[in-house]
């Protein structure tokens, strides 16, 4: 597997695609830190460090969907899929080098922005007020979150020959799941009861109201499921990392090495049978 990891490396120095995806990572943590800056000279209210350093999280999946599906869909269109398998090299070898850059590239964009709202961010805006320790344990969920989508999207664009169709279902993909974790996240955060008010009748009087239940919000069992699916999703966990407000932020991680294990089971399993055009 040596000699494809070589070959892969060397096809992404010169991808297009992935140095377009590096600026545009890095560019978005220096403009996040100093549009922050900028805002809080405005308003007379600092922003921490901390509202601004896991937000590339939301859009990581999209990158990754975008650099995975063209990178991949470039190995079948130029035939080199078929090349490398001519040439006796097998297919389990040839998936899991294409995961591991892959892997490789989506977690290198994710360490520019990183790097950028590091190298602007804590001149501009002071360290981390949680301290150390809260961001490590969100970065560690981050990391293995990128590394669930990048699992995802090489078993769709290993098993998908068409890079324009590949690249169509994976965007619209995640977008869609993006959706449904926001909507997820919505009914959770709905309150269980309507706050008490107090208004003016039309006698005269002051007619306070008495706390009321709310109808949507969730419980028991449905409740579960709505939690679970917001943990378990990688958008659902892009969104909760990067507010820094995790339901059961251990389960998070666990979830998504369930994620790679299972998509990467199952792409060998199928790219094995698959009839490379």
């Amino acid at each position: 597997m040596s000699r494809l990891l070589s070959a892969n490396f060397a096809r992404l120095k010169r991808d297009k695609v992935f140095w377009i995806g590096l600026i545009v990572m890095f560019g978005s943590g220096a403009f996040s830190a100093v549009s922050s800056h900028m805002r809080g000279l405005e308003t007379g209210y600092s922003i921490p460090l901390d509202h601004i350093f896991f937000t590339y999280t939301v859009f990581t999946g999209l990158l990754s969907a975008a650099f995975c599906s063209l990178f991949l869909g470039t190995e079948y269109s130029d035939g080199t899929v078929r090349n490398k398998l001519v040439v006796g090299h097998g297919r389990s070898s040839i998936y899991l080098s294409n995961l591991i850059v892959n892997s490789a590239a989506c977690l290198s964009m994710d360490i520019f922005y990183l790097l950028a709202v590091s190298a602007f961010g804590i001149p501009l805006l002071g360290f981390f007020e949680k301290g150390i320790k809260p961001v490590a344990a969100f970065l560690g969920c981050a990391v293995l979150m990128s590394l669930a989508f990048t699992a995802v999207f090489t078993l769709l664009g290993m098993l998908i020959q068409n890079r324009a169709v590949v690249s169509v279902v994976s965007i619209i993909g995640v977008v869609l799941l993006l959706f449904a974790a926001a909507y997820i996240r919505a009914r959770l955060e709905e309150p269980e009861q309507y706050d008490s008010y107090t208004y003016m009748s039309v006698s005269g009087e002051l007619v306070t109201d008495e706390p009321e239940p709310n109808p949507n919000y969730l419980k028991g069992t449905k409740r579960d499921i709505y939690e679970f699916a917001l943990d378990f999703l990688p958008t659902g966990q892009a969104l909760q990392i990067s507010g820094m407000t995790a339901l059961h932020l251990w389960q998070m991680p666990l979830y998504s090495v369930i994620i790679m294990i299972l998509t990467t089971a199952g792409g060998l399993i199928v790219f094995r049978r698959v009839d490379i055009k």
